[in-house]
């Protein structure tokens, strides 16, 4: 008969094992389909690429589990590359030890500006457990919180904690907002509308792009940028959703956008569906701006490791954070497209 000792570790064990599974599913039912889709463009993977994917799953990160979103990278790339960090390595075995719960304070987002002490994106206000704050954290009277927030704007943004891939973000108009309509929202940062440079209209007008840069501190204390991408809405959105976009490679030195995009199926465009703007050899805005920012941030947040950086340049030809992703920040689409991107890190070896 077990101790009670006993039965709580083969419980916890239990439990352990059914979340394992569960998220390993649900991530390689993902990767899954989005093979399907790059099989219809590229044609199928080759029994070689799908056999070196499998071996350095099980012999350099210990699973098989790992193997289906390195079919994804090695068919987009069209070889396999050793140092490739699968998605559900990353999240099940790396995220927890490079960013952990520090990670999560990016989840709180009115405490951005306050937490880098520099105001990296146009906040108004927040609203947090009911109560009204200025820029500041000084108390707001209710009656004046319609007046402030519009004062110099006539569009708002309303970000929820985790809010994350375009969930979460809400638009509203200075002629059709109340207060309790912004209330009954939840614990969020309010800021004001960005009138994006010209080169971002050029492919979309009803939504603010997104330069998403990942940034990595390793172990010497280095900070680095590893990865970019731009993230276009499409025409008929307020704002850049995960669920819709459009997202283009930037190259990581010069700022020059890739000849071809992805849609969300991950099937490949070379111009903006609505805009019919080509991507070959645009080159991005003030993007070594962008990348030094990002850089000299992250070494204010040194103990996490990872961060993605989504940022704008706005018409004044300023780069502006509209929000930082300390915990979970997507890779996937980086490794597929720009990867191996953390090779040197020596991640795989985190394992568990």
């Amino acid at each position: 008969m077990l101790s009670s000792q006993q039965l709580k570790s083969f419980i916890k064990s239990t439990e352990e094992k059914v979340l394992h599974y569960r998220y390993h599913k649900i991530s390689n039912d993902t990767a899954a389909r989005v093979l399907q889709q790059v099989v219809l463009e590229k044609g199928k993977l080759s029994l070689g690429l799908k056999k070196n994917a499998n071996q350095y799953a099980q012999e350099v990160l210990g699973s098989k589990d790992y193997a289906p979103w390195l079919y994804v990278y090695s068919l987009i790339a069209g070889e396999f590359k050793e140092g490739w960090i699968p998605d559900n390595f990353y999240g099940s075995q790396v995220i927890h030890k490079i960013q952990g719960d520090y990670g999560k304070i990016s989840f709180l987002k009115p405490l951005t500006n306050h937490l880098f002490q520099k105001e990296l994106g146009p906040d108004l206000a927040y609203y947090i457990n009911g109560q009204w704050f200025g820029t500041h954290f000084k108390p707001l009277a209710a009656s004046e919180v319609l007046r402030s927030l519009f004062q110099n704007t006539e569009k708002i943004i309303l970000k929820l904690d985790q809010s994350f891939q375009g969930k979460g973000i809400f638009v509203f108009d200075k002629k059709n907002s109340s207060l309790n309509q912004l209330e009954e929202k939840g614990n969020m940062v309010v800021q004001s509308f960005i009138n994006q440079h010209s080169f971002f209209d050029e492919f979309v007008t009803s939504s603010v792009a997104t330069i998403r840069l990942t940034t990595v501190i390793d172990t010497a204390q280095k900070v680095s940028l590893r990865a970019a991408y731009l993230r276009l809405s499409r025409a008929q959105d307020t704002h850049v959703k995960s669920s819709n976009h459009i997202r283009i490679p930037i190259h990581v030195s010069s700022g020059i956008l890739a000849a071809k995009g992805y849609l969300p199926n991950w099937n490949t465009i070379d111009k903006h569906p609505d805009s019919q703007v080509l991507f070959i050899d645009k080159q991005i805005p003030k993007y070594q701006e962008c990348v030094h920012l990002a850089l000299a941030q992250h070494q204010k947040m040194p103990m996490v490791r990872a961060i993605g950086w989504d940022m704008i340049i706005d018409q004044h030809e300023n780069p502006i954070v509209l929000e930082w992703n300390g915990y979970s920040n997507d890779i996937k689409f980086s490794e597929a497209t720009q990867g191996p991107c953390f090779k040197d890190l020596g991640w795989e070896k985190l394992r568990r």
